[in-house]
Order: C-alpha cells, then sequence, then structure tokens
C-alpha cells in the first residue's frame, strides 16, 4: 500500500485516514477548512473536487455526504496517492479520483452536470521572477504553472448545473481576483470567511462560496475563523480536526 517515504495520517474527526508524502506532496490545514466550509445538501448527487491534491479534500467530504465525489488531479504520484487511500478507506464505491488536467475534464464529466464543487487552487500567480519551491510536485501544487484561477473557475462553472454550489480557499490577497473571476464566469459570491491564526491578526486564508447564475449581490461575510487560542488550536478546529472534545 505504501511507497518510500509516505506515510499513513488521520483526520480524527472522520475516522479518514490519507497518505501523505513529504517529498510529493502533504495536505495542510486549509484542506480541512475547506471541507468543513462546503455545504452539501440531501439533494445534491455528485461532487468534484478539482485540483484534489491528495485527495484530502474528497474523502473529508464523504463524512457529510452520500453524494458520488470525483476528484480530479494533473499529478500522477498524487493521483496515485489519493487512488490508494480512497481503497484504503473502503470508499471506492463513492469516490472516484481521475488523473487528467483540470482543462480535460469535460472528457470525463458532462457539462452542467455536477452539484457541487470543491477547489483549493494554486495560490500565487506565475510571474517570472517569481520564488518557486524547487520540488516540482510542490511547485505545481502552489503556483499557476499547469492551471491559473481564469481555468480553474471557468471551467467549475462549465460544470456545475444552474444554482449549484463553489466553494474556494484561497490567498487574501488574490480575494478580488477570485471575486471578479467568479462573477465574470457566472458563479455570483455569496458567503465569505476569513482565517486567522489568531485574534487580531491579519487574515491569511479566505474561503468563499459562490453560486452558478444566482443573483447579483447578497453577499454573507460570517464569523472570522480563529485557529489557534494561544499556543493551542481553537475549539473550532479542534472540532474539525478530532471531534468533540
Amino acid at each position: 500500500m505504501l511507497k518510500d517515504g509516505e506515510r499513513i495520517d488521520q483526520l480524527y474527526s472522520q475516522n479518514v485516514q490519507i497518505i501523505q508524502s513529504a517529498d510529493v506532496f502533504s495536505f495542510s490545514l486549509d484542506a480541512v477548512l475547506l471541507a468543513n466550509f462546503a455545504r452539501i445538501g440531501k439533494r445534491d448527487r455528485r461532487v468534484v473536487d478539482l485540483c484534489a491534491g491528495n485527495g484530502a479534500v474528497g474523502l473529508f467530504l464523504t463524512a457529510k455526504t452520500q453524494a458520488q465525489i470525483t476528484m480530479i488531479e494533473i499529478q500522477p504520484k498524487l493521483a496515485d496517492m489519493a487512488q490508494r487511500s480512497v481503497k484504503l478507506n473502503q470508499l471506492a464505491d463513492q469516490v472516484t479520483v481521475i488523473n487528467a488536467d483540470l482543462k480535460d475534464s469535460f472528457n470525463y464529466l458532462r457539462k452542467d452536470s455536477v452539484d457541487v464543487i470543491t477547489v483549493n487552487p494554486p495560490y500565487f500567480v506565475n510571474y517570472n521572477d517569481s520564488h518557486k519551491n524547487p520540488n516540482p510536485h510542490l511547485a505545481l501544487a502552489r503556483h499557476e504553472l499547469a492551471t491559473n484561477l481564469e481555468s480553474v473557475v471557468k471551467t467549475s462553472s462549465g460544470l456545475l448545473k444552474m444554482n449549484a454550489k463553489f466553494f474556494c480557499v484561497f490567498r487574501p490577497d488574490r480575494l478580488t481576483d477570485l471575486l471578479v473571476t467568479m462573477r465574470a464566469n457566472r458563479i455570483e459570491p455569496k458567503r465569505i470567511q476569513f482565517v486567522r491564526s489568531h485574534i487580531g491578526d491579519n487574515a491569511n486564508m479566505v474561503l468563499v462560496e459562490g453560486i452558478k447564475d444566482g443573483k447579483l449581490n447578497g453577499v454573507n461575510v460570517i464569523a472570522d475563523l480563529i485557529v489557534y487560542d494561544g499556543d493551542q488550536y481553537s475549539k473550532s478546529v479542534k472540532k474539525m480536526l478530532y471531534g468533540e472534545q
């Protein structure tokens, strides 16, 4: 099951095990926050996680829905890790992993067929002078080398049904880019939550929900999520990671 350099980590709150590798990719708190932020209704039947990495978000979502979940990841090594994690958690009947470029999503999924999309896209614009991680797997995950925000949102809009939901975790310093790109692609922003390490800190992450072809305006900026209470995780984050305390 495990290959060289890999380990198995667990999200105790959901009893989900994830195959990780420091040499290739390890999920971080943003994946847990995105899965927690996403809202999936009882009538939602198809969920897609784009830029899926090693499958953390898609696997975490299985705790809140019986819907079919499709994960799309461009890197073969990460897709392979995700597939083995699906098997490890005995979720092959619910979760499918596709190793493909995001722009080729329509070769596998019908247009206007998806109820919910989650995405943890590369955060950093690929400027010529950008400092990139020398590890190519990490560089692809963090910088817009293989895809960019426009492609992510355009693909999402094409896959989503009318009034279907889009959930994204992103960097606050690119929030304007995200919101403008969403509206330009018929996904209207509806709910925003800022994530701060401590009370009083600047936000270091932002979670955004949008509705395809939703009514204009009406954005709800909900209470901040605070990650730490002193040196310990806050009660909210502890619950996400470990369940009820």
